[in-house]
């Protein structure tokens, strides 16, 4: 396409669309619609130190290649006028998953709205990718559940779909849901019951490889960056077999300084999964260590009833200047890794033929 600006990825780098301007799509997910890719995330243009603003709407864009984006807007708005909406700019709305209902021809977004240990789900529901969304479902509780991180699965299969997503500070619940992906049925799993930060696992990014699924989560440390861990199974609700961290060349222990948001399987090209990340803190260069150590003390202090204590910042994040990191999934056996590149290309990867 003229004017294209990348042939490539260049993880960490600066990622600007078509217009110039830094892409605004964190926590994302990509959506192939009518042989188009849709990246969505979170609108953190004005989260910036002392703003008060927490997001500014669910930002979208589209692509050809995966390399060059065309902003295509606010496809969910911030509500400015309406404190108690999930949608104002104050509160804390996290990590919007779309999927696609092939039976209603809907999609169907959850995100999740969080203050402190309170979080809570939202729903909305669209005949478009690009809206307009409306609410049907607003500041729920899953089967009762604070329900924090998440990811929407949808089986290729029969269409089934799920809620995969964490027990705020506790566990990682998988429940089944309704037919039209608004609302969970009953049935759940339970799985990773770690008890508290900074080990109870966040931030699931579900895929299928062959027959095998995997999830890849993240540790519990705010916006700072520690190891992933991947995870396999037989079923969706398991039982789920640890495999470890998938960057064993990261000696920092901090995924390469990303926290994964989802992962992407590639429709054109053959064994292709990518791990979007963020890079929320891209000056902060420091190893795990430091932060996972204040988070166990931070979190060990409120089960001893000391739920007052403060928690010192080893730096101040400035989230409008989040970076992604995108790179290929690898595997060896049934096992997961992820190798850092300064760059690469989809057209390494063979095409898939059908």
């Amino acid at each position: 396409m003229p004017g294209d600006r990348y042939s490539s990825f260049r993880p960490g780098a600066e990622w600007l669309d078509t217009a110039g301007k830094p892409i605004q799509a964190h926590g994302g997910s990509i959506i192939v619609v009518d042989g188009r890719y849709y990246w969505y995330g979170e609108n953190k243009e004005r989260t910036t130190p002392g703003s008060g603003i927490w997001h500014w709407g669910v930002r979208c864009y589209s692509s050809a290649d995966l390399y060059n984006w065309v902003d295509e807007g606010l496809i969910i708005p911030p509500d400015e006028n309406d404190p108690a909406s999930p949608l104002h700019p104050a509160r804390g709305m996290d990590r919007p998953h779309i999927v696609h209902n092939r039976f209603t021809g809907q999609f169907v977004c959850w995100i999740k709205v969080m203050s402190g240990s309170v979080q809570l789900s939202t729903v909305l529901v669209s005949d478009s990718i690009l809206g307009p969304y409306r609410e049907v479902a607003v500041d729920t509780r899953p089967l009762g559940m604070h329900a924090g991180d998440f990811d929407l699965v949808v089986s290729p299969d029969d269409g089934k779909a799920y809620y995969v997503f964490e027990r705020v500070h506790s566990e990682l619940i998988i429940a089944d849901l309704t037919g039209d992906y608004t609302e969970v049925t009953g049935y759940y799993s339970t799985h990773f019951p770690h008890g508290r930060p900074p080990l109870t696992r966040e931030a699931p990014a579900y895929f299928r490889r062959r027959s095998a699924h995997y999830l890849i989560t993240s540790g519990t440390t705010g916006y700072y960056p520690n190891p992933s861990q991947v995870a396999t199974a037989a079923t969706m609700h398991g039982p789920w077999r640890v495999l470890g961290d998938p960057h064993p060349g990261d000696p920092s222990r901090t995924s390469f300084h990303t926290q994964i948001s989802s992962v992407f399987e590639h429709p054109e090209r053959e064994d292709l999964y990518i791990a979007l990340g963020d890079r929320w803190l891209p000056h902060y260069g420091a190893d795990s260590t430091e932060a996972v150590e204040l988070f166990d003390e931070y979190f060990a202090r409120i089960e001893e009833g000391h739920p007052d204590v403060g928690m010192r910042e080893l730096t101040t994040p400035d989230p409008s200047r989040a970076t992604y990191v995108w790179l290929p999934l690898r595997f060896e056996d049934d096992g997961v890794v992820i190798d850092w590149h300064d760059e690469w290309r989809v057209e390494d990867f063979p095409r898939t033929w059908t």
